[in-house]
């Protein structure tokens, strides 16, 4: 009786293995990408947020371009214009705010040749979680 046990348990533990690396949950929506990096980012256009960090922090863009902010970290992020609080240099920006963790969203279109800065409304005094568009 005790061999059958250990044998039962040796092929439960086994069965669960194989599900674990064959990628037995199913992908989300709202979960992180865990292949994209900074190095992978689809494009000039993407800032990518992820590890409590945006990259690239710095990003040249044409006018009437529109950039888009992926959530790759594990917790939400609200991303807004300079200054904190009033987010009031570049409403454009204001357009991405929350992001929950596997979330992607756009600016309004940055028409205007200036200078962006963003910040993590949510977490302001992380440098880690700043940035600035230059619009040209």
């Amino acid at each position: 009786m005790t061999s059958t046990r250990a044998l039962a348990a040796a092929v439960t533990a086994a069965s669960a293995a194989v599900i674990m690396a064959c990628g037995g949950s199913s992908s989300s929506a709202t979960g992180p990408s865990p292949t994209l990096t900074c190095s992978t980012l689809p494009d000039t256009r993407t800032i990518l947020i992820v590890n409590n960090a945006v990259c690239p922090q710095a990003l040249t863009v044409s006018r009437g371009t529109q950039v888009t902010f992926i959530n790759n970290d594990t917790r939400r992020h609200q991303m807004n214009s300079d200054p904190h609080p009033e987010h009031t240099d570049c409403p454009e920006l204001n357009q991405v705010g929350n992001l929950e963790p596997g979330q992607s969203r756009q600016s309004g279109n940055l028409n205007v040749a200036r200078r962006c800065g963003f910040h993590d409304h949510l977490n302001d005094g992380s440098n880690a979680l700043k940035g600035a568009i230059t619009i040209q």
